[in-house]
């Protein structure tokens, strides 16, 4: 049988046979508008979920972060108190100096937590007793006070100390001031993981240990004098 030659002839049969296969679903496109649309709910939602993770990340209120901020504030302003009693008083060169290092470097911290306190949006201070942020706290004050921390008498006798009996009282003081200071530093490195709260505790822990050691060195040598 001959090809049918004629133009019109082919294209019914080209349609006939075009009937027989299976049909393609229509692909759906989408307009500019609706790109354009997407792409910005897309990005409103980057930007809710960058504002809300920090806050959520950021210690509340009652966390242990922010009540060792705040009770270690408080801890520090009393060492920094008695640290300017001693260099001011002291005509040893070593407690001098000692006392200048301390109050200068609590000093500092101080200034370190009461900004991260602000930075969180918390008061610096707290309606809860002292230590409340502490595990296992009952016991940890001693008349009200937290630990190693001096009593008003002790603060007020190192004031009206002069010579070695100024030097000794305060070197005393401040031993116990800093067992009580790393006590509460290793709490929150354990209990905590906030970086920046973890990193001064630290930076804490160190630096009152070294204290520590002379301290107790100088102790030591004003006894046997």
């Amino acid at each position: 049988m001959d090809a049918p030659t004629d133009p019109d002839a082919a294209a019914p049969a080209a349609a006939a046979s075009g009937d027989d296969l299976p049909q393609q679903p229509a692909r759906r496109r989408w307009g500019a508008g609706w790109v354009a649309a997407a792409l910005t709910v897309g990005l409103l939602v980057g930007v809710a979920v960058g504002l809300l993770v920090p806050v959520l990340r950021t210690p509340g209120d009652d966390s242990v972060e922010a009540g060792f901020l705040r009770d270690m504030s408080t801890h520090h302003a009393q060492a920094v108190e008695m640290s300017m009693i001693a260099h001011a008083n002291s005509t040893n060169p070593d407690i001098v100096t000692l006392s200048n290092d301390i109050a200068l470097t609590q000093h500092q911290q101080i200034g370190y937590m009461q900004a991260w306190l602000r930075d969180w949006g918390l008061s610096p201070t707290s309606s809860q007793p002292p230590m409340a942020w502490m595990p296992d706290s009952a016991g940890s004050l001693v008349n009200g006070l937290m630990p190693g921390m001096a009593t008003p008498d002790q603060i007020a006798a190192l004031r009206k100390a002069t010579g070695k009996d100024l030097d000794i009282q305060y070197l005393t003081l401040m031993r116990a001031h800093h067992l009580g200071g790393l006590h509460m530093a290793q709490t929150v490195i354990d209990s905590s993981d906030n970086d920046d709260v973890v990193w001064l505790a630290k930076t804490m822990v160190s630096g009152q240990q070294s204290e520590l050691a002379l301290i107790n060195q100088m102790l030591a040598q004003l006894q046997q004098a």
